[in-house]
């Protein structure tokens, strides 16, 4: 009988995008929880990144900062190199940044619509595309895209969030098939309403009728989604890969 494998990822080196709040500052800190040293993206947000470091080196673990726009490649190319050249390989890799801008698709801005095409789709695209040849190199890695119930379930508004988080989902399926050979897993995640700072304007507006339709009749938090996150990025998670996992509460049931 084999021996049961664990979730341990003791000195195993990750990096989270978006990590300054919210469920990016949750997966961090619960990577270094579970053992590994984080490399903090983040954009603007040098002050909550800060606060997300010093969270972890409580947790005795090393963290880096690493200031980058993920919808550039050359900066994401930059980071990865800086993450290379403190620790010297990277075993998982979360790709969580994004952004939205809501509105009626009649309403929506050009820029409005490429800002968030940018940052949630290539903003998954060009940080894989940096650190797969390390991967590669090593043989191992584990890499989770954030989708949303918007991929599969979008609300009135969401046409260009829904559109970048829909193709984070086929580009999670393409890069399981690339990568599978060189045992590099690569899922993804779809989270429904979490309590974030980013859903806080769409739980105010509609709360009630948004619960009505869960299941369980809550938002979720954003350490259960770190919780979903780790495990998939652990050496546990020995044989998924290419899925989309929903953590909606039952929302696409509705």
């Amino acid at each position: 009988m084999k021996a049961i494998r664990n979730n341990d990822l003791n000195e195993q080196i990750a990096l989270v995008t978006g990590a300054s709040r919210g469920i990016g500052r949750a997966i961090a800190v619960q990577l270094a929880q579970q053992g590994c040293h984080v490399v903090i993206n983040y954009r603007n947000d040098e002050a909550g990144a800060a606060q997300t470091a010093a969270a972890i080196s409580e947790l005795g673990r090393e963290a880096l900062l690493v200031p980058a726009d993920v919808s550039s490649y050359a900066a994401c190319e930059n980071m990865v190199a800086a993450a290379l050249d403190k620790f010297g390989r990277l075993d998982v890799l979360v790709n969580n940044a994004g952004i939205t801008r809501d509105n009626l698709l009649v309403s929506l801005e050009p820029e409005d619509i490429l800002s968030v095409i940018n940052t949630n789709l290539l903003g998954v695209i060009y940080p894989t595309k940096a650190v797969a040849m390390q991967m590669m190199r090593q043989r191992y890695g584990r890499i989770v895209n954030l989708s949303s119930s918007a991929a599969s379930k979008p609300g009135k508004g969401q046409s260009n969030y829904a559109a970048a988080k829909g193709g984070v989902e086929a580009f999670t399926k393409a890069m399981a098939v690339e990568l599978a050979p060189r045992n590099i897993l690569v899922n993804a995640v779809a989270p429904g309403v979490i309590v974030t700072e980013m859903s806080e304007q769409i739980r105010e507006l509609g709360e009630e009728e948004i619960k009505a339709r869960l299941l369980l009749k809550r938002y979720a938090e954003a350490d259960e989604v770190a919780d979903l996150v780790c495990w998939l990025a652990s050496p546990a998670n020995q044989y998924m890969t290419g899925e989309v996992l929903h953590l909606d509460g039952g929302l696409k049931m509705a």
